[in-house]
């Protein structure tokens, strides 16, 4: 089953859920596939989140992504990542783990081509 079609809603109406390995981070799935694990989501680093117990990430799905606000630091690049930049990731490319010393709020997008 596809994602469904939705209408302008506020992404405030979808419920948060906690990540349980990770304290302070969470998502709010606005669309999913639950056939293939795709979905569009809210991602939220509270501050000082770390992302660390789940390492360095690699999977088969294309990721779009653009920090709403906030900011996180790369781990693995040493580099901070800041509101209004934006990020396309393939299948296989390498990323994190971050760290969130103010809070973020990230929009984004899996996909397979």
């Amino acid at each position: 089953m596809p994602k469904q079609e939705l209408e302008f809603t506020a992404y405030t109406k979808f419920e948060v859920e906690q990540f349980e390995n990770v304290k302070g981070l969470s998502q709010r799935v606005i669309a999913a596939d639950p056939e293939t694990g795709v979905a569009t989501r809210i991602l939220q680093f509270e501050p000082e989140t770390d992302t660390s117990p789940n390492g360095v990430q690699i999977h088969d799905f294309w990721e779009e992504l653009y920090i709403i606000e906030g900011s996180i630091i790369d781990l693995e690049l040493n580099e901070e990542f800041t509101a209004g930049m934006v990020a396309t990731r393939p299948p296989g490319m390498k990323h994190g783990p971050w760290i969130s010393k103010n809070g973020c709020k990230i929009f984004e997008v899996r996909y397979y081509a």
